[in-house]
């Protein structure tokens, strides 16, 4: 094919094997390294051509990724983001720190990268494989960052880590987000046997910065480290303390260092989380001598999409990508924060790996009227199944609840309109398939809503 827009990229990526609409078949036949190695030696290593910061974790990893990216970019480094899933537009995985790459760079990579496999080929015992969409997005965004003159990149892992297409650099620091239960079928259901897969990101000599662990994944983590000789830095170990508020301005931090610093962000990617992420990716920077305090005015604005992330006023509407129960805790602690009482509506949806009875029992602590819909058709889900849950688990409880199942995410956005009283707000959570695809509808009619709330 020939391609002559994003889109034809797009296109011609996902002809391969696409391992993101899975949620199981954890085969070293579709997820290995040897082939990524063998595409990266054949494009010429690409990724060399830059330095980079690598992470991985359950939860945090692409918007410490963000915070990290904006600050390089700030002291003047041209840097390349890579972060998956987007939540609406592909572009969204490769950008110049939050920045979108112009049309013809991304159209003339792309047709480098077609070209350059045609006379590509892979063989194992069972005869010859191709790259995957993954492993070819990622070659795609380190040509990419080497074409545009990036000095440094900061590479969020797609899954896992061990066997993660990302997992063939050698970066100057490998950074570890929290761990909790997720993508079950493939890293295993225990946390030590994902931090495990997670952990395999630490590379011999290379520092590895650690954030707020459960003691089961920091074992696992520091046994890794120890075996490839590898300094590590804790922020438990670097924070005194750390507090934070959700505001309608955003989230206002305060930073208390070990060495007596103290710092106060008013961050504009709300959520208790956000202090976390933040406090991890100033440590980071602080540690390979990249801090500097014109940074932080820059760095308090960063924003990432799906990420507590407000997109209308009247009612306010809210976007988040939170799918873990801890991730999903906090959210909704800072979103009844700041919408307290028992009018708010929650659109609700998550993929079929998930820790649902534990995250349904949450959402039913904060929610009365909640719509459950389909969180896109990337990855597999059972829309039917979480709304019985969510009837069983009401019942239980005897609470009053109002519990609707609307599959398109158009329709489920004009539910909550219709349900949602002005003084009360709309979350949207539980997967950034979800969270995607409701704001891509909110876009779409956005002009109809305000025309009528005005």
């Amino acid at each position: 094919m020939h391609i002559s827009s994003f889109d034809d990229v797009v296109f011609f990526m996902e002809s391969f094997t696409n391992l993101e609409k899975q949620t199981d078949h954890y085969t070293t036949r579709n997820y290995r390294l040897d082939r990524m190695i063998e595409l990266l030696r054949h494009l010429g290593n690409p990724e060399r051509a830059f330095r980079k910061i690598h992470l991985a974790g359950s939860k945090g990893k692409g918007s410490t990724a963000s915070y990290l990216a904006c600050a390089l970019s700030t002291l003047g480094y041209k840097t390349g983001l890579y972060l998956s899933p987007h939540l609406v537009d592909y572009r969204e995985r490769f950008t110049l720190a939050g920045t979108f790459f112009g049309e013809e760079l991304l159209v003339e990579t792309g047709r480098v990268l077609q070209h350059k496999l045609t006379n590509f080929s892979f063989s194992d015992q069972w005869g010859e494989t191709h790259p995957t969409t993954f492993e070819l997005f990622t070659a795609y965004a380190y040509l990419l960052f080497k074409a545009a003159g990036c000095t440094w990149a900061v590479i969020e892992t797609g899954l896992g880590g061990r066997l993660d297409a990302t997992n063939t650099i050698i970066p100057e620091a490998s950074v570890l987000c929290p761990i909790e239960l997720e993508h079950t079928k493939i890293l295993g259901n225990t946390i030590a046997q994902i931090a495990s897969e997670k952990s395999k990101i630490i590379k011999e000599g290379v520092p590895v910065f650690i954030g707020y662990e459960e003691d089961e994944a920091l074992e696992v983590f520091l046994t890794e480290a120890r075996a490839q000789k590898s300094k590590v830095h804790l922020l438990s170990d670097e924070l005194l303390s750390l507090s934070s508020e959700t505001t309608k301005e955003g989230e206002a931090v305060t930073y208390q260092w070990i060495d007596g610093r103290k710092e106060d962000l008013l961050l504009a990617m709300r959520g208790q989380v956000q202090a976390q992420n933040s406090a991890l990716a100033l440590l980071v920077l602080r540690t390979l001598g990249l801090y500097e305090p014109r940074i932080l005015p820059s760095f308090a604005k960063n924003q990432i999409p799906g990420r507590f992330q407000q997109l209308s006023s009247e009612p306010p509407l809210y976007v988040d990508g939170a799918h873990t129960h801890h991730s999903l805790a906090s959210l909704l602690s800072s979103f009844s924060h700041l919408h307290p009482g028992s009018d708010n509506t929650v659109i609700y949806g998550a993929l079929e790996d998930k820790d649902h009875t534990h995250m349904v029992s949450l959402v039913l602590e904060h929610f009365s009227t909640i719509i459950v819909s389909k969180p896109g058709s990337y990855k597999k889900s059972d829309i039917v199944m979480l709304r019985a849950l969510f009837e069983q688990q009401a019942a239980a409880s005897s609470k009053p609840v109002r519990i609707y199942l609307v599959e398109d995410n158009g329709e489920a956005l004009k539910q909550a309109y219709a349900l949602t009283p002005n003084h009360a707000a709309i979350l949207v959570c539980g997967s950034f398939y979800l969270a995607g695809g409701v704001k891509a509808a909110y876009d779409e009619t956005k002009e109809h809503y305000e025309s009528q709330l005005a």
